[in-house]
């Protein structure tokens, strides 16, 4: 047999392991819907090259076994969750909400705390002149931490505020995600910062690609919004650190998203939040900040931190979102850009709505991502059929990630409904009762419902068949996007 002959099979032989190696690891990954096993099989198996490497990219959510020994320890250094902001309030809950919020305590730790008052702010631009506002009240500490910052009008108003606020001598500290803010990282502006004073860290730092591979998904984000001052007000919602003309991707303008002002003892969550990141990623020992004793109990709403993402269960976010479907009894609304669910997801919203709720979720009729659009499309049909009201909102797009039930009970924050929040990105969200929040929430989500028109059945079946099938290939491989 010729040399040539040899190689040959001895590539074929080795092409043939590799390719049994992963479609193996596939079957046996945990944390895994069957769909998306048969998915990454298909795909191992009908483009083995394509497929080895997409697998080694995208097929795993790893967070790296350096990071998560940084996390783990940044974990055990700081006090433990359930301790951090008082003592639980479940017993002011409406009975039939107070199963919500122990899911969401097996998430974190962190106890449904009561005391706590909020604000919802009215745009965009008050959200950012609100946090400048009280940046430049602080008397001791600022932290901030945002996916996407960009050097525009509101990044640097921020930018500003924080450099005022490190030259009066207080403690600041600024992290941003290394790819979603990498213009501003890079720029003068974080330069500038650093020389005033305030600490600097890009969260999930990529470095060298090829390198970061061997240790961890290159993807894995920190898509969190948080902001905390003097440990005694914190925000949070869908809004990054940014105009909302949002120029890295202005065509899709204006960006239209909601933030809330919180005061009360969960904000020592959200600080718990935070040091945890910074921890992990500076190794500056942040433990003193909870030290401090906590502030007279005062009356407020009760409320709680889920903070999701690597280092977290696996199914955190989307038993959140279903427990809240399942408990609603008259009116489920819900806001979200990106809608990729998995199946009990799906499952829930749709019984949600056979059972005599009026459920209606709201999507931007033009979406940055035509992949999620389309898989979100691709589910329009089932929902439809189940009696769900699909709106699609055409002034901008609606990025504010909201789900409010039977006007008393309001999630807010970061993650969104798809697979990406679900199992890559940390995301930070505050699940409360009250009804007169809910109330402003809710009609918050009636100006979006105002402005986005029903999506009926008949529009449905009215899309071409090439454009019904682009919608079903892309759904099929959501699993693997």
């Amino acid at each position: 047999m010729h040399d040539s002959a040899v190689l040959g099979w001895l590539f074929l032989a080795i092409h043939a392991a590799l390719q049994f190696i992963f479609i193996v690891r596939a079957l046996l990954r945990p944390h895994r819907e069957p769909a998306s096993r048969f998915a990454w099989v298909l795909v191992i198996a009908l483009a083995p090259v394509v497929g080895v490497i997409a697998y080694v990219l995208f097929g795993e959510a790893n967070l790296g076994r350096r990071r998560m020994a940084r996390l783990s320890a940044a974990r055990a250094a700081l006090p433990p969750a359930g301790e951090v902001a008082g003592p639980s309030s479940e017993e002011t809950v409406h009975e039939r909400f107070v199963q919500v919020f122990r899911g969401g305590r097996s998430v974190n730790g962190y106890l449904p705390v009561g005391g706590n008052r909020a604000t919802l702010l009215p745009d965009s631009a008050a959200a950012i002149a609100a946090i400048v506002a009280d940046i430049d009240a602080a008397r001791e500490s600022v932290h901030v931490l945002f996916y996407i910052w960009l050097a525009d009008g509101s990044g640097l108003k921020v930018v500003e505020a924080l450099k005022r606020a490190a030259s009066r001598g207080l403690v600041c500290r600024a992290m941003a995600d290394d790819l979603g803010s990498r213009a501003l990282i890079r720029s003068v502006h974080w330069q500038e910062m650093a020389a005033r004073g305030v600490k600097l860290s890009a969260a999930l730092k990529i470095g060298n690609p090829l390198l970061r591979l061997l240790d961890g998904r290159i993807d894995m984000r920190n898509h969190r919004k948080i902001v905390v001052i003097d440990n005694a007000v914190t925000y949070c919602g869908s809004q990054n650190c940014a105009d909302a003309a949002f120029a890295v991707k202005a065509r899709f303008a204006p960006w239209v998203d909601v933030m809330a002002r919180f005061e009360g003892p969960v904000v020592r969550q959200n600080q718990h939040l935070f040091a945890g990141n910074w921890m992990a990623q500076t190794g500056e020992d942040l433990t003193a900040l909870f030290r401090a004793p906590l502030p007279p109990p005062q009356s407020g709403f009760t409320a709680q931190v889920i903070g999701s993402g690597g280092g977290v269960r696996y199914s955190a976010m989307p038993e959140t979102f279903c427990s809240l479907m399942n408990v609603a009894q008259r009116e489920l609304v819900i806001t979200t850009p990106y809608y990729v669910p998995d199946e009990p997801i799906q499952a829930a919203l749709c019984a949600s709505a056979r059972r005599g709720v009026a459920t209606t979720i709201v999507f931007p009729r033009r979406n940055d991502s035509w992949i999620v659009a389309a898989a979100s499309r691709s589910e329009y049909a089932e929902l439809l059929a189940a009696g769900v009201t699909i709106r699609e909102y055409v002034g901008g797009l609606l990025h504010a990630k909201t789900l409010t039930v039977d006007g008393e009970m309001t999630l807010i924050g970061s993650a969104n409904m798809d697979r990406r929040s679900f199992e890559l990105n940390a995301e930070n969200n505050i699940l409360l009762y009250d009804p007169a929040f809910t109330q402003a929430v809710r009609a918050r989500q009636q100006v979006f419902m105002d402005a986005a028109p029903i999506v009926t059945s008949e529009d449905v079946k009215a899309w071409s068949l090439p454009r019904q099938l682009l919608n079903n290939i892309i759904a099929m491989l959501g699993p693997v996007l």
